[in-house]
């Protein structure tokens, strides 16, 4: 049975659960990961990296802490928490299934793309000895 198209707001919060995604898999990486380091990766603006991170933590899924850098200064860390480890797990399963299905529906068009290519070059090759034959 064929999905019903998404609707703006389903892109929207799909989009919102990619980005948390990323962000919580990046700190777990990454601990001391910045701000501007993070909005680097994810191409995203530094003020929503700043208002992710606000909202992870008022979710309870990111603690921040200060640490002391190699070079005598101050710098933040970012830890998840448990319950931010079991949201980026139910995140991460919901992730794949959704490359999954994505992937699938590639591979679909893909061969077809190769079996309309192989038919319109095989029909082109008949016309052009059929043509040459004349």
């Amino acid at each position: 049975m064929p999905k019903s198209p998404q609707t703006v707001s389903d892109r929207l919060e799909q989009q919102r659960q990619e980005v948390r995604f990323r962000v919580l898999r990046l700190i777990e990486g990454k601990p001391e990961i910045s701000q501007r380091e993070l909005a680097d990766a994810l191409g995203i603006s530094l003020g929503q990296i700043n208002y992710q991170l606000k909202s992870l933590k008022e979710k309870g899924l990111i603690k921040a802490g200060n640490f002391l850098r190699s070079d005598n200064k101050l710098a933040y860390a970012y830890l998840l928490t448990p319950k931010g480890v079991a949201d980026k797990l139910a995140i991460t399963k919901h992730f794949l299934a959704r490359k999954r299905q994505e992937f699938q529906l590639l591979k679909t068009e893909l061969e077809q793309l190769e079996s309309e290519l192989h038919h319109d070059a095989s029909n082109n090759n008949l016309n052009t000895n059929h043509e040459s034959s004349e």
